[in-house]
């Protein structure tokens, strides 16, 4: 593996397990066993670090994403596919990085939001539409504005100060919200596959029975 690459690798998992603001570089070096000097010979500063970190992350999200929703039977099973895919992210996570990069690294948080509004958004406008014409979602929805909401349930999910961790975690959070949402939006004959997919799913939505 090239030195870079192991960098961004060991440099994810801090900033995933700690967040960025806590993270030196002092700290990516010794925990690679290479000096700052090899730091600084792949990245201008730490800030060029988690701007290259974010975006090896995102690709990754991406590529995963729709290698995962490949299979899905109709959109109800992909909609909850991509749910559990954000609860895994949200569990290795620590709730501090976002509000890391929104408030100390501008071009990473740019990468975010880009990734939310071009793939995520995306993504799911063509989910209400196809749920739409397959019968299992109401036809009087609005698709723009219901897609937005999905993602600022999602993005609230990670708020503390809405959703304080007493009240569980934000996979526990998510789950309530997916619910709340894809039961708003459905036909009778979704409701009818949607609950069907309920039994069958487990909490964390991986399958039990296909």
């Amino acid at each position: 593996m090239e030195i870079k690459e192991r960098i961004l690798l060991k440099a994810e998992v801090l900033f995933w397990k700690f967040g960025t603001r806590t993270i030196t570089m002092d700290d990516i070096a010794r925990d690679l066993g290479i000096s700052k000097k090899t730091l600084y010979q792949h990245f201008t500063d730490k800030d060029d670090i988690v701007y290259q970190v974010i975006q090896y992350r995102m690709e990754k999200n991406r590529a995963h994403v729709v290698s995962q929703v490949a299979d899905a039977h109709d959109p109800i099973e992909e909609i909850m596919l991509a749910s559990r895919i954000v609860r895994q992210q949200l569990a290795e996570m620590n709730p501090a990085l976002l509000i890391d990069i929104q408030r100390h690294h501008p071009r990473a948080w740019e990468i975010c939001t880009e990734f939310k509004e071009k793939f995520l958004l995306e993504s799911m406008r063509s989910n209400l539409k196809r749920g739409i014409e397959q019968g299992l979602y109401r036809p009087e929805i609005n698709v723009e504005i219901m897609a937005r909401l999905r993602m600022e349930l999602i993005g609230m999910a990670h708020n503390p100060n809405v959703f304080p961790t007493a009240l569980g975690s934000m996979a526990d959070v998510q789950v309530e919200l997916l619910h709340h949402f894809v039961r708003g939006i459905l036909t009778e004959k979704g409701s009818i596959i949607y609950n069907q997919y309920v039994q069958d799913y487990q909490n964390d939505l991986t399958p039990v029975t296909r």
